[in-house]
């Protein structure tokens, strides 16, 4: 099961866990076009190898395994994946 970032990346988008990730999948990251205008950072869960490693490098505590994620933030696991299929 993926990782999922949550509501408090929302206003931070602090790109700590994007610099540990080894496959690429949290985006947009700050080099990306779109960056600014994201309300936060996301997860994708067809790319996300569930390694953890961005858990602890997040300065708000955003990323939970999806199994995890608190039950009043269930609606990111969509969020999360709905952000890559545009």
């Amino acid at each position: 099961m993926p990782h999922v970032i949550a509501e408090p990346c929302i206003g931070t988008k602090d790109a700590a866990c994007v610099d540990v990730c080894p496959v690429d999948c949290i985006h947009p990251t700050k080099a990306e076009g779109d960056h600014a205008a994201a309300t936060q950072l996301f997860i994708d869960p067809d790319v996300c190898i569930d390694c953890g490693l961005c858990v602890d490098e997040c300065p708000v505590h955003a990323i939970f395994p999806a199994d995890d994620l608190p039950q009043e933030w269930i609606h990111y696991i969509q969020l999360n994946s709905a952000h890559f299929k545009k």
